[in-house]
């Protein structure tokens, strides 16, 4: 090659000329090399399993990590605006009915065919990235606890799925598994529009006059946009998982969709006409302990000597009552362990071995009609005894829950002897099936960057998707400002120090 002269030296001429003179030395040499680029050519690449066994990420503590040191936040230029004007409104609605005539024209099954199209708003950072930074920097904190002594991050963790939604609808394409949900970068493209605003943390880890200025703003922020005047937000989705976040200005987004943990309807923590199966969505909690996979399953089913397990809080409010008494009834029943215990890292020990030794995991309802329990126990292949009266669970329609879970009635569990002799009746083999079952269906329960198919951000789309025909027949053609008054209340936010509902 130009540039490059190597001098020559005796053993080179040597070998130089061994090599010319004999054709049985280069064709030994030749087919050397042939076998070394064949034998790297044909090595197995290195995929995401065989390099990393777990190639997706389920720490919602180390994915947070990886998008805030990974990405840098820029705030894109998209088409919010500050305050709408009736033609602003109207130049918004012309378009989306154009782009739905389109589609419906080429596409029989809209408006419920995949994939349904979400435009996420560009919010201003203090309501998204600033608030997930502060959840970052003061995670290693202790001293930050509920009344219970349960660490306030635990229980942002158990509702962070409005990250975990996020995460993956922000992620670029290439990086993305699900068909079922694409992101538009245009509003009159959507059909339901994304509220990226992290109503959990800034409830527990905000004071309380900043957090109350946070809500206000946050409210006008969204009300001031053209999509939102153009349907009163019925196509407008607002992360609002825990019971207690964003409460006191919820009744100025009452159209809007929600994603809750459940359908309480005691009163105590959504008021009437506030919330319902047609318009809502329910989403699971995030687990609490760590996934028990196949292998971890075939090698604690021969260990689980305990009949029934249940660790928490048993003195709780509300429909949560029922657990002190169950708590009376299943006191000091051979085969059966009643612990009281909290949130905090060596509770999810405790529980998790708990649950891990045991066959069924006590799953009562807690302040709510739901608890985070029910999901911890399904990940750790602990059949569910589901005794809450009115829980709707998260995606039915999509998952049958009785091939995982037991369901026992309040009256009957609390009667005299009832429950464990029901438990004792339950035949090996059909306990078998319903483990065997709890390690297929965990994957709907189990969130993680990027989302999986056929995980809860996935099924979350599918059930969005039965959704979608009933907001487009709230939104009519003739659609007009929404005449709502704009005052906007005074946002009661709490401290740190309020006890926990899971």
């Amino acid at each position: 090659m130009a540039g490059n002269h190597f001098p020559a030296t005796a053993g080179n001429s040597r070998l130089a000329s061994a090599v010319t003179r004999s054709p049985i030395l280069i064709l030994i040499l030749s087919l050397l090399l042939l076998s070394i680029i064949f034998f790297f050519s044909f090595q197995p690449h290195p995929t995401a399993h065989s390099s990393n066994p777990n190639p997706f990420e389920t720490s919602f503590v180390a994915s947070l990590e990886r998008l805030l040191s990974s990405r840098t936040p820029i705030e894109i230029r998209d088409d919010t605006v500050s305050s709408p004007n009736d033609a602003d409104v109207q130049r918004l609605d012309d378009l989306m009915r154009k782009r739905e005539d389109e589609r419906l024209s080429g596409d029989p099954l809209f408006p419920t065919s995949f994939p349904i199209r979400v435009y996420v708003y560009e919010m201003p950072r203090r309501f998204t990235y600033d608030l997930l930074r502060l959840f970052r920097d003061t995670y290693r904190e202790t001293s930050n606890l509920s009344s219970n002594g349960s660490p306030v991050h635990r229980l942002i963790e158990q509702h962070s799925i409005d990250y975990w939604l996020w995460a993956d609808l922000i992620a670029p394409e290439s990086e993305r598994l699900l068909k079922t949900v694409v992101r538009v970068h245009k509003q009159e493209d959507a059909d339901f529009f994304y509220v990226p605003f992290f109503t959990t943390i800034s409830f527990f880890l905000l004071e309380k006059q900043d957090c109350k200025a946070l809500y206000r703003d946050a409210l006008k922020w969204v009300r001031d946009q053209p999509a939102w005047n153009r349907s009163g937000g019925r196509d407008h989705i607002f992360p609002i998982h825990h019971p207690w976040s964003f409460k006191s200005v919820r009744k100025f987004v009452k159209k809007a969709i929600w994603l809750l943990p459940d359908m309480d309807s005691t009163g105590n923590w959504y008021k009437p006409g506030q919330v319902y199966l047609e318009k809502d969505l329910i989403l699971p909690y995030v687990p609490n302990v760590d996934f028990c996979d196949a292998k971890c399953a075939s090698e604690t089913a021969p260990k689980r000597s305990t009949l029934l397990f249940f660790r928490g809080r048993i003195k709780r409010n509300a429909g949560g009552k029922i657990r002190s008494k169950l708590g009376d009834e299943l006191n000091g029943v051979e085969g059966v362990i009643i612990e009281e215990g909290t949130a905090g890292e060596k509770g999810k020990v405790e529980a998790q071995s708990g649950m891990r030794k045991s066959i069924f995991c006590l799953s009562p309802a807690g302040d709510t009609p739901s608890s985070a329990r029910l999901f911890d126990a399904i990940v750790s292949g602990c059949i569910p005894i589901i005794v809450s009266d009115e829980l709707e669970l998260p995606f039915e329609g999509i998952i049958d829950y009785r091939k995982i879970a037991l369901f026992v009635s309040s009256s009957d569990a609390v009667q005299p002897g009832w429950l464990i002799s029901y438990l004792r009746s339950i035949t090996p083999a059909r306990i078998r099936d319903m483990q065997n079952n709890l390690v297929k269906y965990s994957r709907h329960f189990i969130y993680s960057s990027p989302a999986q198919p056929l995980g809860p951000e996935d099924l979350v789309w599918r059930m969005m998707a039965g959704k979608l025909v009933n907001v487009k027949l709230h939104t009519s053609r003739s659609q007009r400002v929404v005449k709502e008054s704009r005052s906007i209340c005074t946002c009661e936010c709490r401290r740190p120090s309020m006890t926990s509902p899971s």
